[in-house]
């Protein structure tokens, strides 16, 4: 899914935009400084990977497939489409004739 260094560093960033007071609230409850980061680093870790596994998300080697997939499909249409338009002209001067 999302590697661990990534959910660490967001994990990061949330815990540094807690306000001070609310951090001074977990310290005046018994925490060290530190032992109140990483508990907030940890419940963020912990909604981060909850909220992520409720994505519908793919691996970025399955978009890259199905993006080769999507490029194939593409070009046979528009080659199927030239195929038809030359049909049709062949077509209509066969009807044209008779």
């Amino acid at each position: 899914m999302i590697a661990v260094s990534t959910l660490d560093d967001l994990a990061r960033r949330l815990v540094d935009l807690v306000p001070p007071d609310l951090k001074e609230a977990r310290e005046r409850l018994g925490a060290s400084s530190n032992e109140a980061r990483e508990d907030l680093s940890a419940n963020f870790k912990d909604a981060l990977r909850s909220g992520l596994r409720r994505l519908d998300l793919v691996t970025r080697e399955e978009f890259d497939v199905q993006r080769c997939v999507l490029l194939r499909t593409r070009e046979m249409v528009e080659s199927l489409e030239h195929r038809v338009a030359e049909l049709e002209v062949l077509l209509a001067g066969k009807a044209a004739s008779h």
